[in-house]
């Protein structure tokens, strides 16, 4: 059985680790369902918007994330606005997807489902 991306850790990551393959994200992508692929710049990342009543709790929410981030060293793009926090992941020294940022994706979930979403 596959080891759940929440229960995994980030691995530091070399300029020329390789990219995770189709297979790999085909692979992975069901443990993080609500995320979209996508390509801005020819680079692939996961992005998703979580919705929230007002500012207030997209910031705190954008403030929680960071906190996960410093503690894996792996750092995501946020964007807070009223109502949501857009969060993308994507491995930018191989300009790219690497595991970690499907462990990062997965943790970005628990942590809206811990909150109350």
């Amino acid at each position: 059985m596959t080891e759940a991306l929440t229960d995994a850790t980030c691995v530091a990551c070399r300029r020329d680790a390789p990219t995770v393959s189709d297979a790999e994200i085909d692979e992975l992508r069901p443990q993080i369902p609500e995320w979209d692929l996508v390509e801005p710049d020819g680079i692939k990342r996961l992005r998703r918007v979580f919705p929230f009543d007002d500012f207030a709790q997209a910031l705190e929410f954008t403030r929680r994330v960071g906190e996960i981030a410093e503690a894996e060293g792996h750092h995501p793009a946020l964007l807070t606005e009223w109502g949501r926090t857009t969060v993308s992941w994507w491995t930018h020294k191989i300009k790219g997807l690497h595991r970690n940022d499907f462990i990062m994706a997965a943790k970005t979930d628990a942590l809206y489902q811990s909150v109350g979403r």
